[in-house]
């Protein structure tokens, strides 16, 4: 698989979010015009470790050859047609071994380190760029560790990857976000009901923050403060009755939690990374305001639109910043390949692009700064300046 440059190579993990695709492209036209042959890896890291090296195996379904064509086609769409998983190769459940392994890992937990690294090797792949979250980067951090030249591209709807202003995803949420508030505000308006909306975001905020900010909902309830359920049903409730349509909205973050709660599951299950589904958050508070709600409302029963947006704001096509970000870091990201230099994440800082030591991504969190950006006693986003703040604002300072 040799050219005159070398083999680079890029996969998504996690889950899928609107502007991928536009970063493989970007990835790939860079690559090619520069001499290099581009590797689509399927599934991200599930298609590392299911690749079979034996040049008679058909591993169609783990990689592919990217051309022009391809990465054309798919460029201007949401999701990854590379396709996505949240496997973890320094985990493996015996269950989840792949057949032509089952004999050499048995088990319970596997890694499958040394298998990820002779199939680099198999596919002669020169450099490594994986587009993901904190859990995707940091097992990019691990194969650099163990001398892979590694690249990434950060990706999350919750912008919470450490080291950069933002992340792949995050616009697209929050247009969407705002978008879908402001349908259902005339249901709300309608009725005279609380409106809440549960939305991404497991330990951080800004999913919720930043579309109450735009002015889509009056309060918000985040996974960085748990908040008393008494106080934000009277908050919701002198909202409502401010507003001539008499309604009110809060947005709530799946992650969120009420004091002396704890996060809301979906199951028991978990992710190759540890994380059961959240989900169910939104129910909660919904159904503690309406029986609060007399209390603040002459004794009478305020009903409630509860509404869970879930994929409908990670679906479909990027917007305009989840369109050029994606370009610009696919740029860097090949940038960096031309200077020799690896071990790094693309990021975007200050309104400027650049790039930090990728070990940044387990090495810190990201996190809403409560006390700068959080109003305990509002339950809403705190402002009090602009100047010299990000396009975003709420970042965290590093």
């Amino acid at each position: 698989m040799a050219t005159n440059k070398g083999v680079i190579a890029i996969l998504t993990g996690g889950g899928d979010v609107p502007g991928l695709n536009p970063a493989i492209r970007a990835v790939t036209i860079r690559a090619l015009r520069e001499g290099y042959k581009v590797i689509g890896i399927r599934r991200g890291w599930g298609g590392m470790i299911d690749i079979i090296r034996d040049e008679k195996e058909n591993n169609g379904n783990n990689y592919r050859v990217l051309t022009r064509k391809i990465v054309n086609r798919a460029g201007h769409t949401g999701g990854t047609f590379l396709h996505t998983s949240r496997t973890k190769p320094s985990k493996v459940k015996k269950a989840d071994i792949p057949e032509h392994l089952k004999d050499i890992y048995t088990d319970k937990i596997n890694d499958l380190t040394p298998e990820i690294l002779k199939n680099l090797e198999f596919l002669e792949v020169d450099y490594l760029i994986p587009i993901g979250g904190d859990d995707t980067l940091s097992y990019g951090v691990r194969l650099y560790q163990e001398g892979v030249k590694i690249i990434g591209i950060p990706k999350t709807m919750d912008n919470d990857v450490p080291g950069t202003d933002y992340c792949i995803g995050f616009s697209t949420c929050v247009t969407r976000t705002i978008a879908m508030a402001n349908s259902l505000r005339t249901v709300a308006g309608s009725h005279e009901r609380f409106l809440i909306i549960e939305v991404f975001g497991r330990y951080a905020g800004f999913s919720a923050l930043l579309p109450t900010m735009a002015g889509a909902a009056s309060r918000c309830v985040i996974p960085e403060y748990p908040i008393e359920i008494d106080k934000l049903t009277e908050l919701l409730s002198e909202d409502r009755m401010q507003n001539p349509s008499r309604y009110a909205i809060a947005i709530v973050s799946e992650g969120a939690r009420i004091a002396g709660g704890e996060m809301v599951f979906e199951n028991n299950v978990t992710d190759a990374y540890g994380h059961a589904k959240l989900g169910g958050i939104g129910d909660i508070v919904s159904n503690r305001l309406k029986a609060i709600s007399p209390k603040y409302n002459k004794g009478k029963k305020i009903n409630v639109v509860n509404q869970k947006l879930s994929y409908i704001v990670r679906g479909g096509d990027p917007d305009s910043i989840d369109s050029i970000v994606p370009m610009a870091f696919g740029n860097l990201a090949i940038d960096l390949v031309l200077k020799g230099l690896y071990g790094r994440l693309v990021v975007l800082k200050n309104g400027r692009y650049d790039n930090v030591p990728i070990e940044i991504v387990t090495s810190s969190k990201k996190l809403v700064n409560i006390e700068q950006f959080y109003d305990t006693e509002r339950y809403r986003p705190n402002y009090e300046s602009f100047e010299m703040k990000p396009l975003f604002i709420m970042t965290s300072e590093l």
